[in-house]
Protein backbone atom coordinates (compact mmCIF):
# COMPACT_ATOMS: atom_id res chain seq x y z
CA UNK A 1 0.00 0.00 0.00
CA UNK A 2 0.74 3.92 -1.03
CA UNK A 3 3.00 5.51 1.69
CA UNK A 4 2.73 9.10 1.72
CA UNK A 5 3.38 11.21 5.12
CA UNK A 6 0.46 12.72 5.27
CA UNK A 7 -0.37 15.78 7.75
CA UNK A 8 -3.55 17.42 7.97
CA UNK A 9 -3.45 20.59 9.80
CA UNK A 10 -6.37 22.46 8.36
CA UNK A 11 -8.61 19.37 9.88
CA UNK A 12 -7.53 21.28 13.57
CA UNK A 13 -9.76 24.51 12.27
CA UNK A 14 -12.91 22.84 13.14
CA UNK A 15 -16.01 21.76 11.22
CA UNK A 16 -17.30 24.55 10.35
CA UNK A 17 -14.13 25.03 7.96
CA UNK A 18 -14.91 21.78 5.55
CA UNK A 19 -16.59 18.79 4.93
CA UNK A 20 -15.47 15.37 4.88
CA UNK A 21 -15.93 13.71 1.52
CA UNK A 22 -14.73 10.76 0.06
CA UNK A 23 -14.26 10.96 -3.36
CA UNK A 24 -16.46 9.26 -5.87
CA UNK A 25 -14.78 5.88 -7.54
CA UNK A 26 -14.17 5.66 -11.45
CA UNK A 27 -14.43 2.99 -13.76
CA UNK A 28 -11.50 2.48 -15.88
CA UNK A 29 -8.85 5.40 -15.37
CA UNK A 30 -5.98 5.16 -17.64
CA UNK A 31 -2.66 7.43 -16.44
CA UNK A 32 -1.96 10.29 -19.26
CA UNK A 33 0.80 12.22 -17.18
CA UNK A 34 2.46 11.80 -14.08
CA UNK A 35 5.08 14.86 -12.83
CA UNK A 36 8.29 12.52 -12.17
CA UNK A 37 10.22 15.86 -11.54
CA UNK A 38 7.61 17.66 -8.78
CA UNK A 39 7.29 14.11 -7.28
CA UNK A 40 10.77 14.74 -6.62
CA UNK A 41 10.70 17.62 -5.21
CA UNK A 42 8.37 17.13 -3.16
CA UNK A 43 10.33 14.01 -1.11
CA UNK A 44 7.60 11.42 -2.92
CA UNK A 45 9.94 10.19 -5.36
CA UNK A 46 10.58 6.64 -3.52
CA UNK A 47 6.69 6.26 -2.57
CA UNK A 48 6.14 4.12 -5.95
CA UNK A 49 3.24 6.70 -7.37
CA UNK A 50 4.06 5.93 -10.81
CA UNK A 51 2.55 2.31 -10.38
CA UNK A 52 -1.23 0.82 -10.50
CA UNK A 53 -1.74 1.77 -6.84
CA UNK A 54 -0.80 5.66 -7.37
CA UNK A 55 -3.22 5.64 -10.54
CA UNK A 56 -6.29 4.42 -8.34
CA UNK A 57 -4.65 7.55 -5.69
CA UNK A 58 -4.63 9.90 -8.72
CA UNK A 59 -8.45 8.93 -9.90
CA UNK A 60 -9.73 9.11 -6.07
CA UNK A 61 -10.51 4.79 -6.11
CA UNK A 62 -8.02 4.60 -3.43
CA UNK A 63 -7.22 6.33 -0.25
CA UNK A 64 -3.89 5.97 0.72
CA UNK A 65 -3.27 5.88 4.31
CA UNK A 66 -3.08 9.26 6.49
CA UNK A 67 -5.09 11.47 3.82
CA UNK A 68 -8.10 12.63 5.41
CA UNK A 69 -10.21 14.57 1.94
CA UNK A 70 -12.13 17.53 2.70
CA UNK A 71 -14.29 20.05 0.88
CA UNK A 72 -13.15 23.32 1.76
CA UNK A 73 -15.53 25.87 2.58
CA UNK A 74 -15.72 29.46 0.95
CA UNK A 75 -17.34 32.18 -0.57
CA UNK A 76 -16.50 34.68 -3.12
CA UNK A 77 -17.29 37.83 -5.32
CA UNK A 78 -17.99 36.07 -9.14
CA UNK A 79 -17.84 39.16 -11.53
CA UNK A 80 -18.63 41.48 -8.52
CA UNK A 81 -21.63 39.49 -7.47
CA UNK A 82 -21.39 37.62 -4.40
CA UNK A 83 -22.48 34.02 -3.62
CA UNK A 84 -21.97 33.38 0.76
CA UNK A 85 -21.26 29.60 0.09
CA UNK A 86 -19.34 28.42 -2.83
CA UNK A 87 -16.50 25.99 -1.45
CA UNK A 88 -15.10 23.12 -3.05
CA UNK A 89 -17.74 21.69 -5.66
CA UNK A 90 -15.54 19.10 -7.19
CA UNK A 91 -12.39 19.07 -5.34
CA UNK A 92 -10.68 17.46 -2.39
CA UNK A 93 -7.83 18.37 -0.37
CA UNK A 94 -6.26 14.80 0.56
CA UNK A 95 -3.94 16.55 3.15
CA UNK A 96 -0.66 17.97 3.15
CA UNK A 97 3.15 16.80 3.09
CA UNK A 98 6.33 18.65 4.33
CA UNK A 99 8.78 18.57 1.44
CA UNK A 100 12.68 18.45 1.31
CA UNK A 101 12.61 22.50 1.16
CA UNK A 102 10.68 22.57 4.24
CA UNK A 103 7.86 24.07 3.02
CA UNK A 104 3.90 22.43 3.11
CA UNK A 105 2.42 21.40 -0.45
CA UNK A 106 -0.97 20.86 0.05
CA UNK A 107 -2.23 17.86 -2.47
CA UNK A 108 -5.69 17.75 -4.16
CA UNK A 109 -8.03 16.41 -6.51
CA UNK A 110 -9.93 18.19 -9.12
CA UNK A 111 -12.77 16.41 -10.95
CA UNK A 112 -13.10 13.43 -8.06
CA UNK A 113 -17.39 13.88 -7.62
CA UNK A 114 -19.51 15.91 -6.07
CA UNK A 115 -19.24 17.36 -2.42
CA UNK A 116 -21.65 19.11 -0.21
CA UNK A 117 -20.37 21.76 -2.23
CA UNK A 118 -21.66 20.87 -5.24
CA UNK A 119 -24.28 23.13 -5.72
CA UNK A 120 -26.56 20.31 -7.95
CA UNK A 121 -23.25 19.90 -10.17
CA UNK A 122 -21.32 16.43 -10.71
CA UNK A 123 -18.15 17.40 -9.14
CA UNK A 124 -16.38 15.86 -12.15
CA UNK A 125 -13.95 17.84 -14.75
CA UNK A 126 -13.72 16.99 -18.75
CA UNK A 127 -10.71 16.01 -20.39
CA UNK A 128 -9.73 19.63 -21.67
CA UNK A 129 -9.82 21.82 -19.25
CA UNK A 130 -7.46 19.38 -16.95
CA UNK A 131 -4.86 18.99 -19.70
CA UNK A 132 -4.83 23.11 -19.94
CA UNK A 133 -4.43 23.20 -16.30
CA UNK A 134 -1.26 20.82 -16.72
CA UNK A 135 -0.32 22.19 -19.36
CA UNK A 136 -0.15 26.12 -18.18
CA UNK A 137 0.39 25.38 -14.42
CA UNK A 138 3.75 23.39 -15.44
CA UNK A 139 4.63 26.23 -17.89
CA UNK A 140 3.99 29.02 -15.40
CA UNK A 141 6.51 27.61 -13.36
CA UNK A 142 9.13 26.80 -15.78
CA UNK A 143 8.31 30.70 -16.52
CA UNK A 144 9.27 31.33 -13.20
CA UNK A 145 6.00 32.73 -11.84
CA UNK A 146 3.98 31.18 -8.63
CA UNK A 147 1.42 29.22 -9.03
CA UNK A 148 0.04 25.35 -8.29
CA UNK A 149 1.56 22.60 -9.67
CA UNK A 150 0.25 19.78 -11.53
CA UNK A 151 1.57 15.84 -10.38
CA UNK A 152 -0.83 14.22 -11.83
CA UNK A 153 -3.71 13.90 -14.66
CA UNK A 154 -5.22 10.77 -15.68
CA UNK A 155 -8.74 10.13 -17.38
CA UNK A 156 -11.77 8.67 -15.68
CA UNK A 157 -13.08 6.20 -18.31
CA UNK A 158 -16.48 7.89 -18.10
CA UNK A 159 -18.11 10.95 -19.81
CA UNK A 160 -19.47 13.89 -17.98
CA UNK A 161 -22.20 16.09 -19.35
CA UNK A 162 -21.65 19.52 -20.34
CA UNK A 163 -22.98 20.92 -23.28
CA UNK A 164 -22.32 17.75 -24.85
CA UNK A 165 -21.02 14.45 -23.40
CA UNK A 166 -17.24 14.55 -23.30
CA UNK A 167 -14.81 12.34 -21.53
CA UNK A 168 -13.84 13.04 -18.13
CA UNK A 169 -10.40 13.33 -16.03
CA UNK A 170 -8.82 13.77 -12.58
CA UNK A 171 -6.38 16.01 -12.11
CA UNK A 172 -3.70 15.74 -8.94
CA UNK A 173 -2.56 19.89 -7.99
CA UNK A 174 -0.63 20.88 -5.29
CA UNK A 175 -0.54 24.55 -3.24
CA UNK A 176 1.49 25.57 -1.01
CA UNK A 177 -1.77 26.54 0.04
CA UNK A 178 -5.62 26.57 -1.18
CA UNK A 179 -7.07 29.29 1.54
CA UNK A 180 -8.19 31.78 -0.62
CA UNK A 181 -9.71 35.47 -0.09
CA UNK A 182 -13.22 34.31 -0.60
CA UNK A 183 -12.46 31.46 2.68
CA UNK A 184 -11.63 34.69 5.16
CA UNK A 185 -15.01 35.98 2.93
CA UNK A 186 -17.10 33.05 4.29
CA UNK A 187 -16.75 33.55 8.01
CA UNK A 188 -16.94 37.18 7.37
CA UNK A 189 -20.68 36.77 5.90
CA UNK A 190 -21.70 34.46 9.19
CA UNK A 191 -20.25 37.31 11.42
CA UNK A 192 -17.53 34.75 12.37
CA UNK A 193 -14.72 36.71 13.87
CA UNK A 194 -13.56 33.97 16.11
CA UNK A 195 -12.97 31.63 12.58
CA UNK A 196 -11.86 34.51 10.55
CA UNK A 197 -9.23 34.77 13.43
CA UNK A 198 -8.31 31.43 13.73
CA UNK A 199 -7.85 30.98 9.77
CA UNK A 200 -5.69 34.44 9.91
CA UNK A 201 -3.43 32.37 12.77
CA UNK A 202 -3.24 29.59 10.45
CA UNK A 203 -2.56 31.14 7.73
CA UNK A 204 0.22 33.50 9.18
CA UNK A 205 1.92 29.98 10.81
CA UNK A 206 1.75 28.44 7.06
CA UNK A 207 2.48 31.00 4.61
CA UNK A 208 4.02 34.38 6.95
CA UNK A 209 5.73 33.23 9.27
CA UNK A 210 7.70 36.28 9.51
CA UNK A 211 4.44 38.35 10.63
CA UNK A 212 4.93 36.47 14.18
CA UNK A 213 7.15 39.18 15.13
CA UNK A 214 5.53 42.38 13.93
CA UNK A 215 3.82 44.43 16.64
CA UNK A 216 0.75 43.58 14.57
CA UNK A 217 0.58 40.25 12.90
CA UNK A 218 -2.67 40.84 11.17
CA UNK A 219 -1.56 44.16 10.09
CA UNK A 220 1.84 42.11 8.74
CA UNK A 221 -0.50 39.57 7.25
CA UNK A 222 -2.26 41.71 5.51
CA UNK A 223 0.67 43.80 4.14
CA UNK A 224 2.66 40.80 2.94
CA UNK A 225 -0.27 39.50 1.35
CA UNK A 226 -0.43 42.38 -0.91
CA UNK A 227 3.02 42.53 -1.98
CA UNK A 228 2.72 39.14 -3.56
CA UNK A 229 -0.40 39.88 -5.03
CA UNK A 230 1.56 42.84 -6.75
CA UNK A 231 4.79 40.32 -8.28
CA UNK A 232 2.14 37.81 -9.22
CA UNK A 233 0.22 40.42 -11.36
CA UNK A 234 3.07 42.17 -12.44
CA UNK A 235 4.38 38.94 -13.79
CA UNK A 236 0.88 37.44 -15.64
CA UNK A 237 1.51 40.97 -17.12
CA UNK A 238 5.05 41.14 -18.12
CA UNK A 239 4.21 37.50 -20.06
CA UNK A 240 1.02 39.00 -21.29
CA UNK A 241 -1.05 35.91 -19.40
CA UNK A 242 -4.90 36.36 -18.64
CA UNK A 243 -6.43 34.91 -15.87
CA UNK A 244 -9.59 35.42 -17.43
CA UNK A 245 -12.14 34.68 -14.29
CA UNK A 246 -10.50 36.70 -11.35
CA UNK A 247 -13.20 36.07 -9.21
CA UNK A 248 -12.41 36.64 -5.11
CA UNK A 249 -12.45 32.57 -4.42
CA UNK A 250 -10.49 32.17 -7.20
CA UNK A 251 -7.25 34.28 -5.76
CA UNK A 252 -4.71 32.63 -3.45
CA UNK A 253 -3.84 33.73 0.08
CA UNK A 254 -0.68 32.42 -0.66
CA UNK A 255 0.42 34.63 -3.99
CA UNK A 256 0.11 31.61 -6.29
CA UNK A 257 -1.61 31.48 -9.77
CA UNK A 258 -4.63 29.52 -9.15
CA UNK A 259 -7.61 28.03 -10.93
CA UNK A 260 -6.62 28.28 -14.63
CA UNK A 261 -9.83 28.21 -16.21
CA UNK A 262 -10.62 30.10 -19.08
CA UNK A 263 -6.96 31.52 -19.34
CA UNK A 264 -4.42 31.84 -21.99
CA UNK A 265 -1.70 33.98 -23.10
CA UNK A 266 -2.21 36.47 -25.84
CA UNK A 267 -0.42 36.39 -29.47
CA UNK A 268 -1.47 39.71 -31.08
CA UNK A 269 -1.51 42.19 -28.24
CA UNK A 270 -4.22 44.03 -27.20
CA UNK A 271 -4.94 46.21 -23.67
CA UNK A 272 -8.61 44.86 -23.70
CA UNK A 273 -8.08 41.03 -25.06
CA UNK A 274 -10.41 38.80 -23.25
CA UNK A 275 -10.67 35.12 -24.52
CA UNK A 276 -12.89 33.89 -21.40
CA UNK A 277 -16.23 32.72 -22.88
CA UNK A 278 -18.07 34.16 -19.59
CA UNK A 279 -16.64 37.31 -19.41
CA UNK A 280 -18.87 39.06 -21.38
CA UNK A 281 -18.20 42.91 -19.53
CA UNK A 282 -14.48 42.73 -19.92
CA UNK A 283 -14.64 43.15 -16.55
CA UNK A 284 -11.07 40.55 -15.99
CA UNK A 285 -9.14 42.29 -19.48
CA UNK A 286 -5.89 41.56 -20.05
CA UNK A 287 -5.43 45.45 -18.72
CA UNK A 288 -7.99 45.13 -15.58
CA UNK A 289 -6.14 42.79 -13.97
CA UNK A 290 -3.93 44.95 -11.64
CA UNK A 291 -6.94 46.71 -10.57
CA UNK A 292 -9.16 43.97 -10.08
CA UNK A 293 -6.68 42.31 -7.94
CA UNK A 294 -6.94 45.57 -5.64
CA UNK A 295 -9.99 45.12 -5.81
CA UNK A 296 -9.85 41.80 -4.80
CA UNK A 297 -7.75 42.45 -1.26
CA UNK A 298 -10.12 45.27 -0.42
CA UNK A 299 -12.52 42.39 -0.39
CA UNK A 300 -9.73 40.55 1.83
CA UNK A 301 -9.40 44.22 4.15
CA UNK A 302 -13.46 44.10 4.60
CA UNK A 303 -12.80 40.98 6.62
CA UNK A 304 -10.10 41.29 8.47
CA UNK A 305 -11.22 44.70 10.12
CA UNK A 306 -11.90 43.50 13.07
CA UNK A 307 -8.09 41.64 13.62
CA UNK A 308 -6.89 45.15 12.32
CA UNK A 309 -7.06 47.54 15.22
CA UNK A 310 -9.46 47.54 18.60
CA UNK A 311 -11.68 50.23 16.61
CA UNK A 312 -13.42 50.06 13.43
CA UNK A 313 -12.13 53.74 12.63
CA UNK A 314 -7.95 52.81 13.31
CA UNK A 315 -8.92 49.23 11.26
CA UNK A 316 -9.93 50.68 8.27
CA UNK A 317 -7.39 53.34 8.21
CA UNK A 318 -4.99 50.98 8.57
CA UNK A 319 -6.29 48.87 5.83
CA UNK A 320 -6.68 51.65 3.58
CA UNK A 321 -2.88 52.87 4.09
CA UNK A 322 -2.08 49.35 2.84
CA UNK A 323 -4.16 49.33 0.03
CA UNK A 324 -2.86 52.45 -0.98
CA UNK A 325 0.16 51.25 -1.02
CA UNK A 326 -0.65 48.24 -3.81
CA UNK A 327 -0.41 50.28 -7.17
CA UNK A 328 3.32 51.74 -6.06
CA UNK A 329 4.31 47.91 -5.62
CA UNK A 330 2.90 46.52 -8.64
CA UNK A 331 4.08 49.51 -10.17
CA UNK A 332 7.57 49.11 -9.30
CA UNK A 333 7.54 45.37 -9.97
CA UNK A 334 5.82 45.70 -13.21
CA UNK A 335 8.64 48.27 -14.37
CA UNK A 336 11.53 46.60 -12.85
CA UNK A 337 10.27 43.36 -15.19
CA UNK A 338 9.72 45.73 -17.84
CA UNK A 339 13.34 47.05 -18.02
CA UNK A 340 14.79 43.27 -17.51
CA UNK A 341 12.71 42.55 -20.39
CA UNK A 342 13.81 45.85 -22.35
CA UNK A 343 17.79 45.08 -21.69
CA UNK A 344 17.99 48.14 -19.56
CA UNK A 345 19.56 46.98 -16.59
CA UNK A 346 20.03 50.99 -15.06
CA UNK A 347 16.74 53.23 -13.57
CA UNK A 348 16.49 56.14 -15.41
CA UNK A 349 13.43 58.48 -14.75
CA UNK A 350 11.77 58.45 -18.20
CA UNK A 351 11.94 54.58 -18.63
CA UNK A 352 8.37 53.81 -17.90
CA UNK A 353 7.81 56.38 -21.27
CA UNK A 354 9.88 54.42 -23.49
CA UNK A 355 8.48 51.32 -22.26
CA UNK A 356 4.73 52.59 -22.62
CA UNK A 357 5.60 53.71 -26.29
CA UNK A 358 6.40 50.85 -27.61
CA UNK A 359 3.38 48.60 -25.60
CA UNK A 360 1.53 51.45 -27.17
CA UNK A 361 3.01 50.21 -30.67
CA UNK A 362 2.19 46.88 -30.47
CA UNK A 363 -1.64 47.46 -29.17
CA UNK A 364 -1.84 49.36 -32.60
CA UNK A 365 0.31 47.29 -34.74
CA UNK A 366 -1.53 44.03 -33.47
CA UNK A 367 1.76 42.92 -32.78
CA UNK A 368 2.39 39.54 -31.30
CA UNK A 369 3.46 39.95 -27.42
CA UNK A 370 5.68 37.05 -27.06
CA UNK A 371 7.61 37.71 -30.33
CA UNK A 372 8.27 40.96 -29.86
CA UNK A 373 9.90 41.27 -26.93
CA UNK A 374 11.52 38.20 -28.54
CA UNK A 375 13.35 39.49 -31.26
CA UNK A 376 14.20 43.14 -29.15
CA UNK A 377 16.42 40.39 -27.43
CA UNK A 378 18.31 39.66 -30.46
CA UNK A 379 19.18 42.99 -31.27
CA UNK A 380 22.24 44.95 -31.32
CA UNK A 381 22.95 48.43 -30.60
CA UNK A 382 23.49 49.48 -34.33
CA UNK A 383 20.69 49.07 -36.94
CA UNK A 384 21.42 45.18 -38.59
CA UNK A 385 19.66 42.60 -40.47
CA UNK A 386 17.99 41.05 -36.93
CA UNK A 387 15.68 44.37 -37.57
CA UNK A 388 13.82 42.73 -40.03
CA UNK A 389 12.29 40.10 -38.07
CA UNK A 390 11.06 42.42 -35.91
CA UNK A 391 9.78 44.75 -38.60
CA UNK A 392 7.65 42.01 -39.50
CA UNK A 393 5.36 42.39 -36.58
CA UNK A 394 4.47 45.66 -37.21
CA UNK A 395 2.64 47.19 -39.72
CA UNK A 396 3.96 50.14 -39.40
CA UNK A 397 8.01 50.02 -39.44
CA UNK A 398 8.40 54.02 -39.45
CA UNK A 399 6.99 54.16 -35.83
CA UNK A 400 8.78 51.02 -34.84
CA UNK A 401 11.99 52.77 -36.20
CA UNK A 402 11.40 55.98 -34.48
CA UNK A 403 10.96 54.04 -30.93
CA UNK A 404 14.27 51.55 -32.05
CA UNK A 405 16.56 54.54 -32.00
CA UNK A 406 15.18 56.27 -29.11
CA UNK A 407 15.86 52.54 -27.46
CA UNK A 408 18.82 52.79 -28.61
CA UNK A 409 20.01 55.78 -27.13
CA UNK A 410 19.23 54.91 -24.01
CA UNK A 411 20.92 51.70 -24.35
CA UNK A 412 24.19 53.85 -25.02
CA UNK A 413 23.77 54.56 -21.26
CA UNK A 414 24.27 51.18 -20.20
CA UNK A 415 27.43 49.54 -18.83
CA UNK A 416 27.01 46.10 -20.75
CA UNK A 417 28.31 45.13 -23.74
CA UNK A 418 25.45 43.91 -26.17
CA UNK A 419 25.96 39.84 -25.79
CA UNK A 420 25.47 40.28 -21.74
CA UNK A 421 22.43 42.55 -22.32
CA UNK A 422 21.20 39.71 -24.96
CA UNK A 423 21.74 36.71 -22.48
CA UNK A 424 20.07 39.13 -19.68
CA UNK A 425 16.91 39.79 -22.14
CA UNK A 426 16.61 36.30 -23.14
CA UNK A 427 16.76 34.89 -19.34
CA UNK A 428 13.51 36.91 -18.91
CA UNK A 429 11.78 37.10 -22.57
CA UNK A 430 10.64 32.98 -23.63
CA UNK A 431 11.11 31.47 -26.58
CA UNK A 432 7.82 29.35 -26.31
CA UNK A 433 4.68 29.88 -24.48
CA UNK A 434 1.31 27.61 -23.78
CA UNK A 435 0.08 29.84 -27.11
CA UNK A 436 -4.07 28.95 -27.00
CA UNK A 437 -3.98 27.32 -30.94
CA UNK A 438 -1.76 24.63 -29.42
CA UNK A 439 -3.55 23.52 -26.56
CA UNK A 440 -6.36 23.48 -28.27
CA UNK A 441 -4.61 20.99 -31.03
CA UNK A 442 -3.45 19.35 -28.01
CA UNK A 443 -7.31 18.90 -26.53
CA UNK A 444 -8.96 18.17 -29.91
CA UNK A 445 -6.81 15.54 -30.49
CA UNK A 446 -7.12 14.12 -27.09
CA UNK A 447 -10.72 14.23 -26.70
CA UNK A 448 -11.99 13.39 -30.39
CA UNK A 449 -9.04 10.77 -30.93
CA UNK A 450 -7.75 9.79 -27.44
CA UNK A 451 -4.22 10.92 -28.84
CA UNK A 452 -2.22 12.42 -26.02
CA UNK A 453 0.79 12.75 -28.40
CA UNK A 454 0.69 16.86 -29.21
CA UNK A 455 -0.02 16.86 -24.88
CA UNK A 456 3.06 15.22 -24.42
CA UNK A 457 4.83 17.07 -27.15
CA UNK A 458 4.50 20.48 -26.46
CA UNK A 459 4.36 19.76 -22.68
CA UNK A 460 8.08 18.59 -23.44
CA UNK A 461 8.85 22.10 -25.59
CA UNK A 462 7.12 24.59 -22.59
CA UNK A 463 9.66 22.94 -20.06
CA UNK A 464 12.42 25.01 -21.23
CA UNK A 465 10.17 28.06 -22.30
CA UNK A 466 14.06 30.14 -22.29
CA UNK A 467 15.99 28.03 -24.40
CA UNK A 468 16.25 27.64 -28.38
CA UNK A 469 15.02 24.08 -29.00
CA UNK A 470 15.92 22.33 -32.09
CA UNK A 471 13.69 21.31 -34.25
CA UNK A 472 11.08 23.13 -32.61
CA UNK A 473 10.34 26.33 -34.25
CA UNK A 474 6.91 25.95 -35.09
CA UNK A 475 5.89 26.18 -31.22
CA UNK A 476 7.00 29.61 -31.74
CA UNK A 477 4.83 30.51 -33.80
CA UNK A 478 1.31 32.72 -33.37
CA UNK A 479 -1.52 31.21 -35.17
CA UNK A 480 -2.51 31.43 -38.97
CA UNK A 481 -5.96 33.03 -39.68
CA UNK A 482 -7.98 29.54 -39.27
CA UNK A 483 -6.03 28.64 -36.19
CA UNK A 484 -7.08 31.34 -33.84
CA UNK A 485 -9.04 30.40 -30.45
CA UNK A 486 -11.32 33.79 -29.99
CA UNK A 487 -12.60 32.47 -26.49
CA UNK A 488 -11.67 30.13 -24.10
CA UNK A 489 -13.88 28.08 -21.52
CA UNK A 490 -14.57 27.38 -17.94
CA UNK A 491 -13.99 23.82 -16.75
CA UNK A 492 -17.13 23.50 -14.70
Amino acid sequence: MLTIPFENTYLQLGKAFFVKTRPTPVRQPEMIKFNKELAAKLGLAGTNLDSTEGLALFAGNQIPAGAEPIAMAYAGHQFGHFNTQLGDGRALLLGEIVAPDTLRYDIQLKGSGPTDFSRGGDGRAALGPVLREYLVSEAMAKLGVPTTRALAAVSSGEEVARTQLLPGAILTRIATSYVRVGTFQYFAARGNDKAIQQLADYVIHRNYPDATHADNPYLALFEMIIARQAQLLAQWMQLGFIHGVMNTDNMSIAGETIDYGPCAFMDHFNQQQVYSSIDRQGRYAYHNQPAIAQWNLTRLAECLIPLLADDAESAIQHAQEQLDNFQQLYHHAWLAGMRQKTGLSQEQENDAVLIHALLTLMHDNQADFTLTFYHLSRLTRDPGSADRKLHRLFKKTTDLNAWLGRWRERLSAEPLSDSERQQAMQAVNPVYIPRNHRIEAAIRAAEDHQDFTLFHQLHHVLQKPYEEQPGQEQYKLPPLAEEVVQQTFCGT
